[in-house]
């Protein structure tokens, strides 16, 4: 861990601990924030090429303003196919499939999360990027495939389950069990048990959801008629794959898995051998 990382830690970890001693309810507020908040901001990065090229689209969500574009194919009435980032990212990073998805012949859809990119917001959550989808959905519709990354495969499997034409999900080292993720951020963040336990409260009392149910193994269990390429690396320590097992155990019919060793969280969706796989998926 770096150590200005460390030393943003040690100043919320002060902050919020101090704010538990007034307020339990007011702490977990803060940590949930906290826990919601892209850590490295929007670092501006270089415009690759082919978005110069892109229609800008955007939609409204909740008073935000959602951005993204649009690469339309040279047949008419052609598939469409949603990019979608993963936590502290952007649609700039996921330019090698924009491209390729687009050469296939598919109509190309890429919006920047809220909280991210040149989209607006500060924070964002499953629930928050799952209606940004929605809202795609609804105004550039309809999709036949999503294919997301990290947060953006949990936000992309929740989205599917309301989504009755699409016929392909790719969800690439996602975000599996949000309790997973729960837990990896006290553990990175330690603010104690019964702080903890006030931000699961707060966040089953905002979303009328119990966390189980922010699962990608629970949603893909929800779309039967949906074809799912499921990609993850045994070394992933973001996602771990031990989240994975459990999925693979179900053996459901419409799930696909492509699993890698040695490529980790990120580095697994810019290997060409899994660009390959997810092309061919998507063309078949």
């Amino acid at each position: 861990m770096k150590l200005a990382q460390r030393i943003a830690i040690g100043y919320y970890k002060t902050k919020i601990k101090g704010t538990a001693l007034l307020s339990m309810q007011k702490a977990a507020e803060q940590t949930y924030r906290l826990f919601c908040t892209p850590y490295s901001g929007k670092p501006k990065r270089p415009v690759p090429p082919n978005f110069n090229h892109a229609e800008a689209l955007s939609v409204e969500l909740d008073g935000l303003t959602v951005r993204g574009w649009r690469w339309k194919a040279k047949e008419p009435n052609a598939k469409k196919v949603l990019v979608a980032h993963g936590f502290d990212s952007c649609s700039y990073k996921f330019d090698r499939y924009i491209q390729r998805f687009h050469q296939l012949g598919f109509e190309v859809l890429a919006f920047d999360a809220p909280a991210h990119g040149v989209s607006d917001g500060k924070i964002v959550n499953a629930l928050i990027y799952k209606n940004a989808m929605l809202l795609i959905e609804q105004k550039y519709g309809p999709l036949y495939a999503i294919m997301g990354h990290s947060f953006g495969g949990l936000a992309a499997s929740l989205a599917a389950e309301e989504m009755a034409t699409l016929k392909k999900l790719i969800v690439v080292a996602p975000a599996t069990e949000t309790i997973s993720a729960v837990n990896s951020f006290f553990k990175a963040v330690p603010l104690g048990n019964a702080i903890q336990a006030e931000v699961e409260k707060y966040i089953v009392n905002m979303a009328q959801k119990p966390l189980s149910f922010f699962s990608v193994t629970r949603a893909v269990q929800q779309v039967p008629t949906t074809d799912v390429l499921w990609l993850h690396d045994e070394e992933d320590a973001i996602c771990s794959f031990a989240d994975v097992q459990p999925a693979i155990d179900l053996h459901l019919p419409n799930v696909r898995f492509h699993i890698t060793k040695g490529l980790g969280h990120s580095k697994i969706y810019r290997d060409e051998k899994v660009s390959k796989t997810i092309a061919d998926f998507l063309a078949s």
